[in-house]
């Protein structure tokens, strides 16, 4: 061999070689964000934004669940959340952000209201969940009555009653028609179906979505702050969760009009409640509280002090943490707020002791009688320690 080819050779192994370094280095400075981001944060949490086809919100979920785990709760947040935003310097709905400053600074307000990080983002439009209902054969969600209106626009309401699997056209119908009967909170509630009813589509047909041929289809149909790699694993834990434990919640407030003559929601307890909740529920999710039932935990409240309406009140509290509640009534005045358990859970019983910061937690000696105790949880005795959130 001439000395000409030994050298040719031996120059294309010493490129050979380089390659192969920068190849594995590279590999190896990959940044997996799932994994990160677990290093830190035993679940994950997902921001979903669903708009209009001109960019403006319809509905956003803050989904989280611990991956391995078959179970779930995604935060709808509603669009009309009112408070003083500083990304745009003014008093209005937290969608407002998104419509002016991008997704960007919508999530840093939202996670400013929850007191989590959302490291994730996913976006679609009605367009692209019109093609979803279409492909997917359906989304099935549930209408209470028929409907057969005529819009503002001159549009054709037209939606049968009952449990049905509505296309893309009539999906958009169901997420966009308002009767005069109608709050902002009714269509809120709808749009929120929709999103557990696509999630559970993914799940039913993940064989098929997830194949190699059929999943870039729907990837390119998002908008998310990942990798098309990363986006698949995520998506794919995602649809691995059990749709009917999937929690629902809705972040509750008190609506006041402003100054701009819009009607706004400000969260209760200057924003604390949601922050409570949140913790309330990834501590359920950690503990596996909400696999051990499929429904949500029954409450009878009762109210032992002086103050009118302290237990409807509480209650009101309660249901927007994920509770049942089954019964308010008075009770013989007491001191300190208790909480009777009736089932015999003491990690369940914990927990909403923990949500309202209640200690005085004892077992069913059926000296707390109710109508409803029986088919009741738990048992709160509101005492003169409560200050209408937590004891004192």
């Amino acid at each position: 061999m001439s000395k000409d080819k030994r050298s040719a050779i031996f120059l294309l192994a010493i490129l050979a070689i380089i390659a192969a370094l920068t190849v594995t280095i590279a590999i190896s400075l990959k940044v997996d964000p799932i994994s990160e981001t677990m290093k830190n944060d035993p679940v994950i949490k997902i921001l979903f934004i669903h708009t209009d086809d001109e960019k403006n919100v319809l509905s956003t979920d803050i989904f989280v669940y611990c991956p391995g785990s078959d179970q779930a709760v995604s935060f709808n947040i509603l669009g009309n959340t009112g408070a003083i935003f500083k990304s745009i310097n003014r008093v209005d709905r937290i969608d407002a952000v998104y419509k002016e400053l991008g997704v960007d600074a919508y999530r840093d307000e939202i996670e400013k209201l929850v007191g989590k990080q959302i490291p994730f983002t996913v976006e679609y439009s009605m367009s692209d969940l019109e093609f979803f209902a279409d492909y997917l054969g359906g989304l099935n969600v549930f209408v209470p009555m028929p409907v057969d209106e005529i819009g503002p626009d001159g549009e054709k309401w037209l939606l049968p009653s009952g449990a049905v699997s509505l296309d893309g056209d009539k999906i958009r119908i169901f997420e966009t028609y308002k009767l005069p009967s109608e709050n902002e909170g009714d269509v809120e509630d709808r749009r929120q179906a929709v999103f557990a009813a696509l999630l559970a589509a993914f799940r039913e047909n993940k064989k098929s979505v997830y194949s190699p041929k059929n999943f870039p289809v729907f990837a390119k149909r998002f908008t998310t702050n990942i990798d098309y790699d990363n986006f698949y694993r995520l998506m794919k834990q995602v649809s691995d969760i059990e749709t009917e434990r999937i929690v629902l919640q809705t972040i509750t407030g008190s609506s006041r009009t402003v100054e701009s003559g819009q009607t706004l929601l400000f969260p209760l307890y200057d924003g604390q409640l949601i922050k409570d909740v949140m913790n309330q529920s990834i501590s359920s999710l950690m503990t596996g509280d909400y696999g051990n039932q499929n429904r949500a935990y029954v409450l009878v409240i009762q109210n032992g002090t002086s103050t009118q309406g302290l237990a409807r009140n509480t209650s009101f509290l309660m249901q927007s943490a994920g509770y049942e509640v089954l019964e308010t009534s008075n009770a013989p005045a007491t001191e300190k707020t208790v909480i009777i358990n009736h089932v015999g859970n003491s990690e369940a019983a914990k927990a909403l002791g923990n949500f309202i910061r209640c200690t005085n937690i004892v077992d069913d000696d059926f000296s707390y009688e109710s109508s409803g105790s029986a088919q009741a949880d738990f048992t709160i005795v509101l005492g003169k320690d409560f200050d209408g959130r937590i004891v004192r």
